[in-house]
């Protein structure tokens, strides 16, 4: 496999998992509505990583549609996360987040 999709395979599991951890968490804050968004957020991105990156691994045609949309998800879960300043979890996703909108977005062909 070529280094390059490596790489975005690695940042795609690791966004997986920070969001799936991220989403567990935000569901035992004292307040989890005020959480509701993020958690939908976590999951959603969670799931669209998971997709695009069994797209990617099997050289699927039509792994850039899925690259592009998981680069927009990722970037609104990261923004959200990126709110919650105070939790440690949602610091970590937003890491996680931008390093998998990054990796997507440069596997974009053209």
């Amino acid at each position: 496999m070529h280094s390059q999709n490596q790489s975005l395979l690695a940042a795609l599991y690791a966004c997986v998992n920070a969001c799936e951890h991220c989403a567990s968490a935000c569901l035992q804050e004292d307040d989890v509505k005020m959480m509701a968004r993020c958690i939908q957020l976590d999951r959603d991105c969670a799931d669209i990583c998971d997709l695009t990156a069994r797209f990617v691994a099997r050289g699927s045609e039509h792994a850039q549609h899925l690259l592009r949309e998981c680069a927009e998800i990722c970037k609104a879960c990261g923004d959200e996360c990126a709110q919650h300043t105070h939790m440690q979890h949602c610091q970590e996703c937003a890491d996680a987040c931008r390093r998998c909108e990054e990796a997507c977005r440069a596997g974009l062909q053209g």
